[in-house]
């Protein structure tokens, strides 16, 4: 796929609880061909831990 699907943005930001519905979430993305841009950004809100994770639409020559 040469074109990001869906007219999603070139640049995305995944946040929300680092559990199993927020990695699949991620790996969807990855699946219709973004690729993380970076590592991801954790913290604390007193009671769990959240994430952050960008990703980026490849560009193509």
């Amino acid at each position: 796929m040469t074109t990001q699907p869906d007219g999603l943005p070139v640049y995305r930001v995944l946040t929300g609880p680092d559990d199993a519905a927020f990695c699949h979430r991620v790996s969807e993305a990855i699946r219709l061909g973004y690729e993380l841009h970076e590592g991801p950004a954790v913290t604390f809100n007193g009671e769990r831990v959240i994430v952050a994770q960008a990703l980026v639409w490849p560009a193509r020559p």
